[in-house]
């Protein structure tokens, strides 16, 4: 691990720890060379599919995206940066255990749906207005109405 602040590679551990629900480790270093200190943070690497678009083209799956795509649709709702990052990371263990080597977007979508539903019932109408990109009020109308379903199904 190279220093932030002199790019010397020697350094030591001086604290570890996890972070968040064990799904990192949290490392506080100090620079042999400059003495300064800095933290690095491990996450295991996943292999996730790759993501099949509406027009067919194949690309990474980003995280990065899909955090900002559900970070617009809860601008202004009562809803933090954890609650999204565990959605993502209920999202993405859906991914993983599909086994799948490729998977739609549409597929990854209507998992976010699920879960922001669960979470904030009009953040997940705001996403998806974009996803299934709404036209017509007719289009909120039914998919209003398949919450109400659902939310009758659970009673």
């Amino acid at each position: 691990m190279r220093c932030p602040f002199c790019s010397d590679e020697a350094n030591r551990v001086i604290d570890t720890r996890l972070s968040g629900e064990g799904e990192e480790i949290r490392r506080r270093r100090e620079c042999e060379e400059c003495g300064r200190r800095f933290t690095t943070r491990e996450r295991v690497e996943l292999q996730l599919p790759k993501v099949i678009k509406r027009d067919e083209r194949r690309e990474d799956y980003a995280r990065a995206k899909l955090m900002s795509g559900i970070g617009s649709a809860c601008v202004k709702r009562p809803i933090s940066v954890d609650v999204i990052e565990r959605l993502v990371d209920r999202v993405e263990r859906q991914l993983q255990e599909s086994g799948d080597k490729e998977v739609s977007s549409r597929y990854i979508g209507e998992r976010v749906m699920e879960e922001l539903t669960a979470v904030d019932p009009l953040a997940a109408v705001r996403f998806a207005s974009v996803f299934r990109s709404f036209q017509r009020t007719e289009d909120y109308a039914s998919f209003f109405a398949s919450l109400d379903s659902e939310e009758s199904g659970r009673d």
